[in-house]
């Protein structure tokens, strides 16, 4: 398989961006396996549990949401929506925001 060059102004900017809490995450590997760009792997750090924690490479991430669907940890994950306009992030998917759209 032959990868495109892609020059400073051809690349293309992240969408999205996750925060893992690495305490709350238990190492299922769900968001691992669910993640379209496969931009989350497993680290080799322990979290106060003893579970290796899920890790969010840092650039690529489209924010479409799929790891914090898939998550069974509430709160393990948050997803947030990147605004070219502003620069600026809004989250998109938080457990907070999941209970409050349950709860409708």
């Amino acid at each position: 398989m032959v990868m495109a060059e892609t020059t400073d102004k051809t690349a293309k900017r992240d969408r999205g961006l996750i925060k893992i809490d690495e305490q709350e995450c238990k190492g299922c590997g769900l968001c691992i396996e669910a993640c379209p760009p496969h931009v989350i792997a497993m680290s080799d750090k322990f979290n106060h549990y003893g579970y290796r924690t899920a890790n969010y490479a840092g650039a690529g991430c489209t924010g479409c949401g799929v790891c914090f669907m898939v998550c069974p940890e509430p709160g393990a994950i948050t997803v947030y929506v990147l605004d070219s306009s502003s620069a600026g992030q809004q989250p998109l998917a938080t457990s907070q925001g999941a209970m409050e759209c349950a709860s409708n």
